[in-house]
């Protein structure tokens, strides 16, 4: 299966399939370095598969750490000099292999290196199939996640699903956060079906038909960012359950996804507040349904709302000292609203209150 982006220029595919990576080879530059930059455990894992499937044998691998560990601002000057000694040119080319993480500080690095490089991603893990769509790439700050990055088109996506039969359950957990995310940005019907089709982790780890959900959160995003590449409008919906999330996941380590749909959960508790789309049946539902997939609610009895609160006042949507976030006033129809403080405290004190009932 093959997307293509439709921009005025510099178009991208997004393969999806089986056995994927062997249409690798048709981008790697002739004459030029091509440098594979892959997360630690991935190159572990599946080297031989991913080695067997290039046919230049002499392409350079540099493994990276794992997770949100490569995205700092010392390892990215670290890896930044490392290349630079590789003596690289403006024709080299990076191959980020990995999840969003590695994604995104591979992505970064061809950003800004020589001021621009190109890049592609093969992504490895649910989450990627969201965060390797649409040129953003970035590191984390000391102060919050992704806070200092850029917007940088890869040459592909090269996505082969054979990688995800390795993936532990709290990696497919954080990856169908995002996938559930792009079915609520759809409509209730494909919210409906998924929750139907995964009614637990039993169903879910066996990721049946997993392409399919794929496929619809990859359409989803494309449709977004090609609408909006710069995240000056509808884009910002996409950070759907991000506000909240971000803020719980920079401060608890959880996994992104998993932060994510607790951040979906928590605007819903918000739109309940504001008699918006959301209401009290529709916020338990939604609190058992995590429940069922496995989802770490118990992390809330034991976070900080004030940091928490702190790490909210650096979200990127925010306008001056007001907090934006992201709140459904519709079937598949979004709004970007200003909440105060005390909505935010309010709202977590109840949702602390309902996980444990």
């Amino acid at each position: 299966m093959i997307f293509e982006t439709t921009y005025t220029n510099n178009n991208y595919p997004i393969i999806l399939k089986q056995n994927a990576l062997a249409e690798l080879n048709q981008y790697l530059k002739a004459d030029e370095q091509n440098i594979v930059l892959i997360d630690q455990d991935v190159y572990r894992f599946h080297k031989d598969y991913i080695k067997s499937h290039l046919k230049d044998q002499d392409i350079k691998f540099l493994t990276v750490m794992s997770g949100e560990a490569c995205k700092q601002m010392s390892y990215f000057e670290s890896l930044s000099e490392k290349l630079l000694s590789m003596n690289i040119t403006r024709q080299s080319q990076l191959i980020a292999i990995g999840g969003g993480a590695t994604g995104d500080f591979v992505g970064f690095l061809a950003a800004t290196l020589l001021r621009g490089i190109d890049f592609i991603q093969v992504p490895t893990t649910l989450l990627a199939h969201d965060s390797a769509i649409g040129g953003k790439v970035g590191i984390n700050a000391s102060v919050g996640k992704n806070l200092i990055g850029a917007f940088h088109r890869p040459r592909a996506v090269i996505y082969d699903i054979n990688f995800l039969e390795t993936l532990p359950h709290i990696e497919i957990r954080s990856g169908y956060g995002e996938i559930f995310k792009h079915a609520i940005l759809n409509s209730e019907a494909d919210t409906l079906h998924l929750m139907d089709v995964y009614p637990s982790i039993k169903e879910l780890a066996q990721l049946k038909n997993i392409e399919d959900y794929l496929k619809m959160g990859i359409e989803t995003k494309l449709k977004i960012v090609i609408e909006d590449e710069f995240e000056g409008g509808v884009r910002k919906h996409l950070n759907l359950g991000h506000t909240f999330g971000h803020g719980l996941e920079y401060l608890t380590k959880i996994a992104h996804g998993e932060a994510v749909m607790i951040g979906i959960l928590f605007q819903k508790v918000i739109n309940k507040n504001r008699n918006m789309y959301d209401n009290t049946a529709s916020v338990h539902l939604f609190i058992n349904y995590l429940k069922e997939l496995g989802y770490p609610l118990n992390v809330l009895n034991h976070a900080d709302i004030e940091q928490i609160f702190e790490y909210m006042k650096k979200d990127k949507k925010n306008i001056g000292q007001t907090i934006q976030m992201v709140l459904q006033n519709g079937e598949a129809s979004f709004t970007i609203e200003s909440v105060s403080k005390e909505e935010v405290l309010d709202a977590f004190k109840e949702l602390k209150s309902l996980i444990n009932e």
